[in-house]
């Protein structure tokens, strides 16, 4: 029975969403207050967590991201704002989904069961090597050289799907509907940012690219370095 932690200072919803998420085979506890479920999400180590971004104490966007600073436990968030740059900055900060009210139980569940299927397929790849780059899907552990990666969650999702297709090039709209399963158009920025991030990690830069090469209007390809 997966874990969840409901984040929502709405009484009303708090007390829905738990009870129609309970009735479908989820072991949920919920919060009022952002801080409230960081402490939780430390002390117990949720499956996953729902998140409201409306909250009393804490703007829900820095909740997130004190999470993420702990924890890689999913989290979908769920709110009223449903703003495309609202969207895109959220899931800059971490968020593996994101729903905008008023929203079913059903609909939750099922994001619930997607979230949680990719995490546990993340882990389940065999290791994959390109050149001096190791990207290990059981330990979800990324080495280059011998050395050590430290790759947030998506970071590491965004590589290791990246590996899976090593030499060919994939699309922005391919990464972030597999990735992130956000198909919606304007979206480029999410992966745009990410990718920023993992060549910095990596030593590059999109001007002097050595793993993660940018082909202008198409797409990138991870290929083995010269």
């Amino acid at each position: 029975m997966p874990s969840v932690l409901l984040i929502e200072d709405d009484v009303r919803i708090r007390q829905s969403l738990a009870r129609a998420l309970a009735s479908r085979g989820h072991d949920v506890d919920s919060l009022a207050t952002g801080m409230e479920g960081l402490e939780y999400v430390i002390a117990n180590a949720p499956d996953a967590v729902i998140l409201d971004l409306g909250l009393p104490d804490l703007d829900g966007v820095e909740i997130l991201k004190l999470i993420r600073a702990v924890s890689q436990v999913p989290v979908i968030v769920a709110t009223a704002r449903d703003e495309e740059a609202e969207i895109v900055k959220v899931l800059d900060a971490g968020a593996d989904d994101y729903v905008v009210k008023p929203f079913s139980g059903e609909q939750i569940d099922a994001r619930l069961r997607a979230v949680l299927r990719r995490t546990d397929q993340g882990g389940a790849g065999a290791s994959v090597a390109v050149g001096d780059l190791v990207i290990d899907g059981r330990a979800r552990e990324v080495t280059l050289a011998g050395q050590s990666l430290e790759l947030t969650r998506k970071e590491f999702d965004l590589l290791a799907y990246l590996a899976d297709h090593v030499g060919d090039v994939v699309s922005k709209r391919e990464l972030l509907a597999e990735v992130w399963r956000q198909p919606y158009g304007g979206g480029d920025k999410t992966v745009d940012v990410h990718l920023s991030w993992l060549r910095k990690k990596l030593g590059e830069t999109a001007a002097e690219a050595r793993y993660l090469h940018t082909v202008r209007g198409v797409g990138v390809k991870l290929v083995i370095p010269d």
